[in-house]
């Protein structure tokens, strides 16, 4: 009877190393792993079964695998802090959004945004707008969010200042 289990042992560590050499080095780092992993909880396992060790050691030393875990689970940490403070995201997506942030600008703002005076002239905040805009447009590496506060900014002006 032995005889037959070590036979189908070697049958088993043959196809292993034969399924092992055809996997590209990549995803044998990944079955290296797996199997490191799986013999480690296998030997924790039958240490609990059999009394040598401890339950709560072991739940120890099985979460201990998973600290490799922790780096990309600390990447989400903004989506559950915010899930946790409960603000709510905007539903009707970023232009939705950009518009109503810049709704409600002063003049006194819109001067800031531009670099103007408060009692400037329609050729120069037109100028600033300009200059602005060749900074701060999406598509020369700017954002939208600062674009749309320099284009709210020059019709906030411009709709005070006669023609």
């Amino acid at each position: 009877m032995q005889w037959i289990l070590g036979l189908v042992l070697a049958g088993l560590v043959f196809f292993a190393l034969r399924y092992w050499a055809s996997l590209a080095p990549e995803a044998k780092k990944r079955a290296s792993w797996t199997l490191v992993l799986g013999v480690a909880g296998a030997v924790l396992l039958v240490l609990v079964l059999t009394g040598r060790i401890h339950l709560i050691t072991a739940a120890v030393a099985a979460v201990i695998p998973l600290l490799r875990k922790v780096p990309a689970l600390l990447r989400h940490l903004p989506i559950l802090t915010r899930l946790v403070s409960g603000v709510k995201r905007d539903r009707n997506g970023p232009d939705e959004r950009l518009r109503r942030a810049a709704d409600g600008m002063s003049e006194r703002e819109a001067c800031e945004v531009l670099g103007v005076a408060p009692g400037c002239s329609r050729e120069e905040v037109i100028a600033a707008h300009r200059r602005l805009m060749q900074k701060l447009h999406p598509d020369r590496g700017g954002n939208d969010y600062l674009a749309a506060q320099v284009n709210e900014a020059k019709r906030v002006l411009l709709a005070r200042r006669p023609v």
